[in-house]
């Protein structure tokens, strides 16, 4: 288990928690590599600088949006925070989690 990945994927949940809703085609991209750089972790910040966490929201944000595929996020895994990551990411974190169901298309939502 990788404490320090799971320290900023908690912080990434605990952040979104009120805007989280499971199931929805409305998202967020967190950089992961960023969130670690600011807990101090320049090694996971440089493992992860290219790797995002999805948040699923419950309803759509200000700003510009974009229609993605589904099919994107095929290998991807959900925890039961209502986080995704890939399923890489979530076999190094070493904490139990399911397959992401995306929709058939999601949007990506900028703030």
């Amino acid at each position: 288990m990788n404490n320090r990945l799971n320290k900023v994927l908690d912080i990434i949940g605990e952040e979104y928690k009120e805007k989280i809703q499971k199931g929805s085609r409305h998202y967020l991209e967190v950089s992961i590599g960023k969130r670690a750089e600011k807990l101090g972790h320049t090694d996971l910040k440089e493992k992860y600088k290219n790797t995002c966490a999805i948040v699923p929201l419950k309803a759509p944000q200000k700003g510009m949006k974009v229609r993605i595929d589904g099919r994107t996020f095929v290998n991807y895994a959900e925890y039961a925070s209502g986080i995704v990551v890939p399923k890489y990411l979530a076999r190094e974190a070493g904490r139990s989690f399911k397959a992401f169901a995306a929709g058939d298309s999601m949007i990506c939502n900028f703030t």
